[in-house]
């Protein structure tokens, strides 16, 4: 890996990256997080009767617009046509916590991190928000980055 940061040009300007001469190829990633909760605000997650409603199925939705706007969100990110995008939200009990996975695919000349980890950022924004009325101390971790494929730099991997 390079020590060179690509969104910079050679006077050290800002710059959105040139993937003109890059091959479209079929690219893909996965990002992970987890919304960390009381045990009693879990188990309203879990079965459905939180207030403002079905906290996993509106924070999936959530998640996959987010992806479809990354580019709006990110500064230099390029707008992607997305193939696909799914999110994966489960209650872990001993956590207390829902984990969150997303992972987004597409045929292009870049990847898709920044969509997957935008994904499930604002699902677990979107946890947070739906249940803070009832538990403000949720905490937000772990978002990072843990599969990827496709492009030059080929696959990565990561817990």
């Amino acid at each position: 890996m390079s020590g060179n940061l690509t969104h910079f040009d050679a006077a050290g300007r800002a710059t959105m990256v040139d993937v003109s001469a890059k091959a479209e190829t079929t690219r893909s990633a996965t990002a992970r997080g987890r919304v960390v909760m009381r045990a009693e605000t879990l188990a309203l997650i879990a079965a459905g009767t939180a207030k403002k409603g079905d906290v996993l199925g509106v924070a999936r939705i959530a998640g996959i617009m987010a992806a479809k706007r990354t580019a709006e969100l990110i500064p230099l990110c390029h707008p992607l046509p997305i193939d696909a995008v799914s999110l994966e939200l489960t209650t872990d009990p001993a956590g207390p916590a829902v984990e969150i996975a997303a992972t987004v695919r597409t045929t292009g000349r870049t990847g898709v991190e920044m969509e997957a980890l935008t994904a499930a950022a604002v699902a677990a924004l979107t946890i947070y928000d739906m249940c803070k009325s009832v538990d403000r101390g949720m905490r937000i971790e772990a978002i990072r980055v843990t599969a990827k494929d496709g492009g030059k730099s080929g696959a990565f991997r990561q817990d």
